[in-house]
């Protein structure tokens, strides 16, 4: 007799609830099991690594252990010219070691840098999708060592084709009229997908002609500065002035997603923060971190875009990596515009810095004459 399906089986979403329950796992400091056939690995955040557990990790290692990075820490650590992830070899989980080397500014690789195999490729994409910081512990383990234990397990393909997956499953979930000031006219349309296990939101101003080129902004959640007024970056200003634009030009189509500190989260953002206040450019603070010039993804937001029925876009942005990424989902940009923000002496840099280092469209002449006092 063939094989019942368990009850509570969901066909085809196996893989996805492993990837989930093991972020929350990740998340939660607790080590999370993968798997490469048969070939097993505990994954740990070095970031919220905790002295009991890495002593339990470290009688499970035998020596084997090793520190994951990714190849912007190890450049910063001293290792030029690197562009892979690497390995550090653990002989001994030490904290005080793991802590210089995912995060103090002053530390230099100490050891030799070895290449990183699938599983550590699989666990630093662990890490970006929990959203801390790029540095995972690393323990190679036996079936015999880990059974009983309660782990998630998860496989590295599981884990490597979660995005993907994530947007093939973006569905709208919610969806009603919020008139906003100087926008009367505005529907907000929830989707569930995209990125983790967070909402997006698609704010629809006015009444877009979905037969023509629709005005369309993607814009990354910026909670400093589109909530709080901050004056370190552009969003906020970007965010209300095309809504403002849509509002009196017949209506357009912002996708408001949470991609807070260019994909790197919230927590990084600050620690990204506090390295700009001490003089480091805006990149390369972020490469102090561990992270490259912006860890987003907008194949999701194209996704959102035709289940809108959107087909063409006259693309809102300065970004060159926005407008690639509608074009290689297969819609049409049929223009660009320019959003400007407003300079001011916290953010000038940060400006100068987006257009030299990130190739943003972003004329600061005419910049600095829309901030110059009108007589």
């Amino acid at each position: 007799m063939p094989q019942s399906r368990k009850l509570f089986d969901r066909p085809g979403e196996t893989d996805l609830v492993a990837v989930d329950r093991a972020l929350a796992e990740f998340r939660a400091a607790r080590p999370v099991l993968l798997r490469q056939g048969e070939e097993l690995a505990l994954a740990l955040s070095a970031e919220l690594a905790e002295a009991d557990l890495t002593a339990r990790l470290d009688f499970l290692s035998a020596g084997k252990a090793r520190l994951v990075l990714s190849a912007a820490r190890l450049r910063r650590l001293g290792a030029k010219g690197r562009t892979e992830t690497g390995t550090l070899a653990m002989p001994a989980i030490d904290l005080a070691r793991i802590e210089t080397l995912a995060l103090k500014l002053e530390a230099r690789v100490d050891a030799p840098v070895g290449p990183a195999n699938a599983l550590d490729n699989a666990a630093l994409e662990l890490a970006r999708l929990s959203l801390v910081l790029p540095a995972v512990i690393l323990v190679p383990v036996q079936a015999a060592q880990v059974a009983g234990e309660p782990l998630i397990e998860v496989t590295i393909d599981a884990v490597n084709g979660y995005r993907a997956a994530q947007v093939a499953r973006l569905a709208i979930v919610g969806r009603a009229p919020v008139p906003l000031e100087g926008a009367p006219e505005t529907e907000f349309v929830v989707f569930r997908g995209g990125e983790g296990l967070r909402d997006q939101v698609a704010i629809i101003v006015g009444k877009p002609d979905l037969s023509a080129a629709v005005p369309v902004r993607l814009h990354s959640a910026c909670l400093t500065g589109d909530l709080f007024g901050s004056l370190k970056c552009d969003c906020g200003d970007q965010l209300r002035e095309t809504v403002q634009w849509m509002a009196e030009n017949e209506g357009g189509i912002l996708l408001y997603l949470d991609q807070e500190g260019r994909g790197n989260g919230i927590s990084n953002k600050m620690r990204a923060y506090k390295l700009q206040s001490q003089g480091w450019d805006t990149y390369d603070a972020d490469e102090v971190l561990g992270f490259d010039l912006d860890q987003r993804h907008f194949d999701f937001a194209a996704a959102m875009l035709k289940q809108l029925g959107v087909s063409s876009v006259t693309a809102l942005t300065n970004n060159p990596l926005k407008i690639g990424a509608i074009k290689a989902a297969g819609l049409e940009v049929a223009a660009t515009q320019r959003v400007l923000g407003r300079p001011n002496v916290h953010n000038v840099r940060y400006l100068a810095s987006k257009r030299d280092r990130a190739g943003h469209f972003i004329d600061m002449d005419a910049l600095m004459a829309r901030a110059a006092p009108k007589d």
